[in-house]
């Protein structure tokens, strides 16, 4: 259980536990861990839902179904009353960072996040991360926060990623409805069995849901990350972290660590579209590090751009192979697809390369 940098996420139902908006009911013990924490000389990164939770108190609503404009008013007043919650148990500054997909999508944009965090933390300042739901230009999805919080901490080089929430962890089965249902302590392999194992919260004012937890596992895990999630409504859970005693549930890092490049190209970038391949394609992407030339395309889906991520997937079993950069257009794939790579500049009058996909910009999924 040592760290040296950590991110932790904390659910809304611990910021805002009740339909009263913020309160330190549970955050008054994660903040003194937090303290401890930096005391010892760790490193810490929060990531704080509860904005949206925070707000309703304030926005007038009247229906329980909320709009994506609605959402975004209370979470744009509800931000504000979620910080100044936190500020008040810290000592040390507290920073604020809205964050959306499209800067984490931006190689640029995700490095100047990576470089102020850090700068941040070499200057004992504690930041808070939330999405930026007030100019997002999608609904509010369930979860987005746990997989931001695993993109942050591979983003800040973090070597453990805490996930709190009102669950003790992942179990057999639900234990809200199954009294036989067994924690368990450590995952070393996340598999198909155990997204079966995932539940939901039923807790009304959460947002997300064991599944999302286990994605965000799944990305950190991958990236070196030793990943809890563990309750963060139970005080003695944080003794327990203090004494180096694993109170929910582990997953344990990735020993083979895909480079950060690719992890952000698999997890953050979103794919704009799809190319099909032949068998002898697919062999020599997955088998043989090979890049992608456009004589084993065999069709093209959807209209993206040079720059754009896209699905690499096997046309005779219908799976996705890959995801990589395409260094042509949708329109351009139409034309070359199934060509030779000596061919393209005589078909387009142009060439980016002989490649389609160059190998160091694709991840093997």
């Amino acid at each position: 259980m040592n760290f040296n940098r950590a991110v932790i996420k904390v659910g809304s139902a611990l910021v805002a536990p009740t339909s009263d908006g913020c309160s330190g009911q549970y955050i008054l013990a994660i903040a003194q861990f937090i303290t401890t924490c930096q005391q010892q000389g760790k490193e810490i990164i929060l990531v704080s839902s509860g904005g949206v939770a925070a707000g309703r108190t304030i926005i007038q609503h009247g229906s329980p179904v909320l709009s994506v404009s609605t959402k975004k008013a209370m979470s744009s007043v509800g931000q504000m009353q979620m910080m100044a919650n936190w500020q008040r148990f810290f000592d040390v500054p507290c920073s604020q960072i809205l964050i959306t997909q499209n800067d984490l999508a931006d190689r640029e944009r995700f490095i100047s996040i990576q470089e102020t965090i850090k700068i941040q933390l070499a200057n004992g300042v504690l930041p808070i991360v939330n999405e930026n739901d007030t100019v997002t230009t999608k609904a509010l999805s369930i979860g987005d926060n746990d997989n931001l919080a695993a993109l942050v901490a591979q983003a800040c080089e973090a070597d453990s990623l805490f996930i709190l929430s009102d669950i003790d962890g992942v179990f057999t089965k639900d234990p809200n409805i199954n009294d036989d249902a067994v924690l368990i302590p450590n995952i070393d392999k996340i598999t198909d069995e155990i997204y079966a194992m995932a539940g939901t919260s039923r807790n009304p004012q959460a947002t997300g849901g064991m599944k999302t937890k286990i994605e965000a596992a799944e990305k950190a895990v991958e990236h070196g990350i030793n990943t809890y999630i563990i309750n963060g409504t139970k005080s003695e859970v944080f003794s327990s972290l203090l004494a180096h005693v694993n109170p929910g549930t582990r997953f344990a890092a990735d020993k083979n660590i895909i480079t950060a490049k690719k992890h952000w190209l698999k997890h953050t970038l979103k794919s704009r579209g799809k190319i099909k391949l032949d068998p002898g394609a697919v062999n020599a992407v997955v088998h043989n590090g090979a890049s992608l030339l456009p004589a084993g395309i065999k069709s093209v889906t959807n209209r993206f751009k040079a720059g754009d991520a896209i699905d690499i997937i096997d046309a005779q079993n219908n799976v996705v192979i890959a995801k990589g950069i395409t260094l042509y257009s949708h329109y351009d794939l139409k034309r070359i697809m199934g060509k030779h790579s000596n061919e393209i500049i005589t078909i387009l009058g142009h060439d980016y390369g002989d490649v389609v996909v160059h190998r160091d910009d694709m991840v093997i999924l």
